[in-house]
């Protein structure tokens, strides 16, 4: 996306088509001289049994400026999936390990936490990346953690280097960087994005136009990217969601947590493409409608401990700007896929779109009967604090 725009609150770091991977790597392998980049893959048995995961673990076999791999095997009940794992990011190393969050090591530190009040007992992507950080957090050397999916199907070491390289460059000072991309294939892809996301957070500039985190979310090219990087400072006191508001969640904690100035997005230089969720609308536990729910009920909880009042009344007025604003996108994506000769599903998007804006009154419902919800996992200094040798046993626990 070679352009120079320039969001109003935070760094956007472009694609201009002039920097080659050889040159990135070289100052990425200069720049972690001293300091070690831990690079979290979180992954489910399933996706580590398809393709994308031997092509990203096969490019990651050259990228040798990460110091630390920590694969956080989820969704995998049996022993069987651990050792497969074990045996399929051998490529790679010493430095990479599997935590398996399954297992029974893992499950007993759990149980233990859970037995004290701190609240994992929900599985998923939120839980093991927090694991995971607890394990690099054990290693001094480790300065930059950075974070990605692993069912990329057109993977290579530059979506990599391109995340980790604002972060690291001794010329440069950020704190946090978000990627973001075009999810394009005959089609676009990436609909919570475009038909929730995107409208929703106009929506609330109508409904809250003071709000600065509202202001703040609106900088982002892509808020649901599974890519991240970010300090160890900020991984140490982040929080972190448990469920599909896991990037929300961390933007919300990045705004709290540190000056905006400090952030960016990068343009990962590509069309990115992983595996698509189904819409479900007869099942609301599941697939893109549950995703929105947790999105939603997310970004109300943050509101809400900013002072702002949300009433039965508030989640009305907003759905009805929703629905009119994602109307608009739709004309706006019609438009953007002609003249790039892509498919487009008009009537599709328009039950889609529905779908969500009964979302933004359901999780509205759902955030007024429980405003605590599905609670954030604590951050990791208080872990510390309240058991000083937690992150020493879970390394134990993984070696």
């Amino acid at each position: 996306m070679p352009d120079f725009y320039q969001h109003d609150l935070i760094t956007t770091i472009h694609d201009l088509r002039s920097a080659r991977l050889d040159e990135l790597e070289a100052m990425l392998r200069e720049s972690t001289r001293e300091h070690k980049i831990g690079l979290v893959l979180p992954v489910t048995a399933s996706d580590m049994r398809a393709e994308p995961f031997d092509q990203i673990v096969g490019q990651l076999a050259e990228a040798d400026y990460i110091g630390s791999i920590v694969v956080s095997l989820g969704v995998a009940p049996d022993e069987a999936d651990f050792q497969q794992t074990r045996q399929k990011i051998a490529p790679l190393g010493d430095r990479a390990k599997v935590i398996w969050t399954d297992g029974p090591k893992i499950q007993s530190i759990y149980e233990e936490l859970i037995d004290k009040g701190i609240p994992v007992s929900t599985p998923g992507k939120g839980r093991s990346v927090w694991t995971a950080f607890g394990y690099l957090l054990d290693d001094p050397a480790v300065e930059t953690f950075v974070l990605h999916d692993c069912d990329i199907v057109d993977y290579d070491r530059l979506l990599l280097a391109r995340l980790c390289l604002p972060m690291v460059h001794p010329g440069l000072d950020f704190e946090f960087c978000k990627a973001y991309y075009a999810r394009v294939t005959d089609r676009m892809h990436g609909r919570v994005v475009r038909l929730l996301v995107t409208p929703l957070i106009r929506a609330l500039m109508q409904c809250f136009p003071d709000n600065r985190f509202v202001r703040f979310l609106a900088n982002f090219r892509y808020p649901l990217s599974g890519e991240f990087s970010l300090t160890r400072n900020l991984a140490r006191t982040n929080r972190v969601a448990s469920d599909w508001g896991l990037e929300v969640g961390t933007l919300a904690e990045v705004f709290r947590n540190t000056s905006l100035k400090r952030v960016c997005q990068v343009d990962l230089a590509r069309l990115y493409e992983h595996k698509h969720q189904e819409l479900s609308l007869e099942d609301s536990k599941r697939g893109l409608i549950k995703m929105a729910l947790d999105i939603l009920t997310t970004i109300y909880r943050t509101l809400a401990s900013q002072g702002i009042v949300l009433s039965e009344s508030t989640f009305v007025t907003l759905r009805a700007s929703f629905l009119r604003d994602a109307q608009d996108c739709i004309r706006q994506f019609a438009a953007d896929a002609r003249v790039n000769a892509l498919d487009f599903d008009r009537h599709g998007e328009e039950v889609t779109i529905e779908a969500f804006a009964a979302c933004v009154t359901q999780a509205g419902e759902m955030f007024s009967a429980d405003p605590s919800g599905n609670p954030a996992i604590p951050n990791w200094t208080r872990l510390r604090a309240a058991f000083p040798d937690l992150t020493t046993r879970l390394h134990d626990a993984v070696s």
